[in-house]
């Protein structure tokens, strides 16, 4: 079924947010909702990174989209439908220093004490805008 403008343009934004994640760092689906302008919309956001094509030819895909440094709110790696996703997000990030481990209950779980801290990626506007507003002149303070 295709997508109507409205979606497309918002999985895109989606995308574009999850790929100015960087390397180290998670961040949590409600934070990238807000950050692409609709806060009420977080599960909406693990709904565009469920269906990340894995085509290396689509524009958006797994390759060049860090869908794995998108966790829950509770600083864990959300169950998926097969086991493997949880687990393949775990490796992934892994691979990319941060800290993550099976706790009592089975669930996969980001850093320590001071997970937030050390991992924790949850910037009030994407760099990427805070980069335009800076080459336009304008500055933080003429917004506010």
């Amino acid at each position: 079924m295709p997508r109507s403008d409205e979606a497309a343009s918002f999985f895109i934004a989606v995308y574009r947010a999850v790929q100015e994640i960087p390397e180290g760092k998670v961040t949590t689906y409600g934070c990238i909702a807000r950050l692409v302008g609709t806060p009420q919309r977080a599960r909406q956001v693990g709904v565009c990174l469920k269906h990340l094509p894995r085509d290396p030819g689509a524009r958006f895909h797994d390759g060049n989209v860090p869908w794995h440094r998108v966790i829950n709110a509770n600083f864990k790696i959300s169950p998926r439908s097969h086991p493997a996703g949880t687990r393949n997000q775990a490796e992934a990030l892994l691979a990319e220093g941060v800290q993550v481990s099976r706790n009592a209950l089975g669930e996969w779980t980001i850093g320590g004490d001071r997970a937030y801290e050390m991992y924790g990626w949850f910037p009030h506007i994407l760099p990427s805008e805070e980069e335009a507003g800076e080459e336009s002149g304008s500055s933080e303070s003429e917004h506010e």
